[in-house]
């Protein structure tokens, strides 16, 4: 079994649901450029992902990289394979063509970067770190330093790494220990130990850029007193060119669950010396630039993970002869009504968060490059707000999905041969990395609905409504409508309940935040599949819409009905649970 790339489902997003010939045309940084360009973007990386990355997919993960006296070496295949994704530009799609990238949109993006978690997760994450890193030095940085550093972060000749996470401090950041003293050359020694680090360090590029944060003397205390430094592994020279080891060594690497081939790092700092991004004290702003690009790179981490679970149960599914069919004969599980439930299950979770995604990069190239001031900030605060439903329902369905995925294989899932358990053990940290997905949820609750005084999330209802009142031919669609009229009128009540009851009830309402996001990812995956259902036009293959209508069918009768029980458990509060004892729990 192979992996092969979900090209007509993605084509069918960007031209027939999204339009981005037309919506991103309008935007002169993407004037030039056409569906008939973005479909041969993606064919390449189609290639690349099939035929370069998922054959060093298993090894990657029984061999796992090595750690030998500070140094990282990935598995065999890994070093070839980052040399031609860099030769074919991929590090640079969507970098600033100021500093030598080509300028493509997120939009399509978010599509390259789906591929490229199906068929190697572990792959995948050494030039989503780098691309991360990049936009916070573009967004926060001296020109100076984004002249130096930039151009060969996008040929991926550097690579970039994000440092948070310490021994003591998880998500938690306001107690960071590492230390930044300023030098007589505007330079600052950074002294500290960061854990967890991926890609921290690897033989796969010349350099690794560290973005570290760290406290300066006499800083405020808590978060408000987190600056941001650009830390290099070897330092450079005023030309560009590479110079002596600084300060920065790994001390370990961690033996994981999953995500083998992924180094995963101790890195000690040493008077490492490094650069100031952004202004003392506000590293966290800084930061959050690259981590909120991060945690949908991370969500979609989720949907490549599905698709592959998908693509491999399926196949399994339709080979597998077990039981009778009704014409008594012996029968394919896939004929069997609980194989094809958890099928459906992972079609209908993948499919809705793929869209999602790409209407999540269409409002980040809205946000960046649009011409109107409140486009622009429209499409900012629809992204704050989705920004911790993508990365914690993406995430959690792709686990479900994966898990689908092993139980339609029964025995054989458990084993090596098939690839699911791995697709399982590499699926569970997306769930945890980038904030863990409980915080995501508080995010959502606390902070993008509770106490935001925009009332954000009514933006996001005034979309769905405007789908919801679409006319439509379609019996599928007209279903779907009349139910996503019903979850959209409980979701805004409890948007309103929890508005008006969390001044009183703040800390215990957050027991309800899981429950609340997750309703929340409901709603707005109903949401896409009626824009998907609202865009199936003549030209699309009949095939093509069958399998829309039974997936859409599917998910309006089996999945978008848990809206009602979440948001009713939300109501109930945990106002029992927070007051008992600890002991008790």
């Amino acid at each position: 079994m192979s992996y092969q790339a979900p090209i007509e489902e993605m084509g069918f997003l960007l031209k027939h649901v999204f339009n981005v010939e037309q919506t991103l045309g309008q935007i002169d940084s993407f004037s030039d450029f056409d569906l008939e360009l973005y479909s041969a973007v993606l064919e390449e990386a189609a290639k690349f992902s099939e035929n370069v990355l998922f054959p060093i997919n298993r090894n990657g993960d029984e061999v796992g990289c090595t750690f030998n006296n500070g140094f990282v070496t990935t598995p065999n295949g890994f070093k070839q394979a980052y040399k031609e994704y860099c030769e074919g530009g991929w590090q640079g799609t969507s970098g600033d063509p100021e500093y030598g990238g080509q300028g493509l949109p997120k939009t399509l993006h978010v599509l390259i970067e789906e591929m490229t978690f199906s068929a190697n997760t572990s792959f995948c994450l050494y030039p989503s770190l780098t691309n991360g890193a990049y936009h916070a030095i573009r967004a926060h940085a001296t020109d100076t330093i984004k002249a130096t550093y930039l151009p060969p972060m996008l040929e991926g000749r550097w690579a970039g790494t994000m440092g948070l996470t310490e021994p003591h401090a998880g998500s938690d950041l306001g107690i960071i220990k590492t230390k930044a003293a300023k030098n007589e050359n505007d330079t600052y020694s950074i002294n500290g130990t960061k854990i967890f680090i991926t890609g921290g360090e690897h033989d796969l590029s010349e350099n690794i850029i560290h973005l570290v944060l760290a406290k300066l003397p006499d800083a405020p205390a808590g978060p408000k007193g987190i600056s941001l430094f650009l830390v290099p592994k070897l330092k450079v020279k005023q030309d560009g060119s590479l110079g002596e080891a600084n300060g920065v060594s790994c001390g370990s690497i961690e033996h994981k669950m999953g995500i083998k081939a992924s180094a995963t790092c101790v890195m000690n700092f040493d008077n490492a010396e490094g650069y100031l991004i952004g202004s003392e004290n506000r590293g966290l702003n800084a930061m959050f630039t690259m981590m909120n690009l991060e945690r949908l790179s991370i969500g979609i981490q989720g949907i490549g993970l599905s698709e592959m679970s998908y693509q491999l149960s399926r196949s399994y599914a339709l080979e597998r002869k077990q039981g009778k069919s009704e014409s008594a004969n012996l029968a394919s599980i896939i004929e069997h009504a609980d194989v094809r439930r958890m099928l459906l299950e992972q079609r209908c979770y993948t499919e809705s968060a793929r869209a999602l995604a790409v209407f999540m990069g269409n409002q980040i190239d809205l946000q960046y490059h649009h011409s109107d001031e409140t486009t622009r900030e429209n499409a900012a605060n629809l992204m704050s707000l989705l920004t911790p439903v993508a990365k914690a329902f993406f995430t959690d369905k792709g686990f479900d999905a994966c898990n689908h995925g092993l139980q339609v294989l029964g025995g054989h899932g458990y084993i090596r041969e098939w690839g699911l358990e791995q697709l399982v053990r590499d699926a569970k940290i997306a769930q945890i990395y980038e904030g863990t997905n409980g915080i995501q949820a508080q995010d959502l609750l606390v902070r993008k609905v509770c106490l935001d005084k925009q009332g954000i999330i009514n933006l996001l209802y005034e979309l769905i409504k405007e789908e919801i009142a679409k006319p439509t031919l379609i019996d599928e669609a007209s279903l779907l409508q009349q139910q996503m009229i019903a979850s959209l009128e409980i979701h805004e009540s409890t948007s309103l309940w929890l508005i008006e009851n969390f001044a009183e009830r703040s800390y215990e309402l957050q027991g309800g935040a899981v429950d609340y996001l997750h309703a929340t990812g409901y709603l707005v995956y109903g949401w896409m599949w009626l824009k998907m259902l609202n865009s199936l036009e003549s030209d699309l293959s009949p095939e093509f819409v069958a399998r829309k209508k039974l997936a859409a069918v599917y998910f309006n009768q089996q999945i978008l009905t848990n809206i009602n029980q979440l948001c009713n458990k939300v109501k109930q509060g945990y106002k029992e649970v927070m007051s008992a004892d600890n002991s008790l729990i």
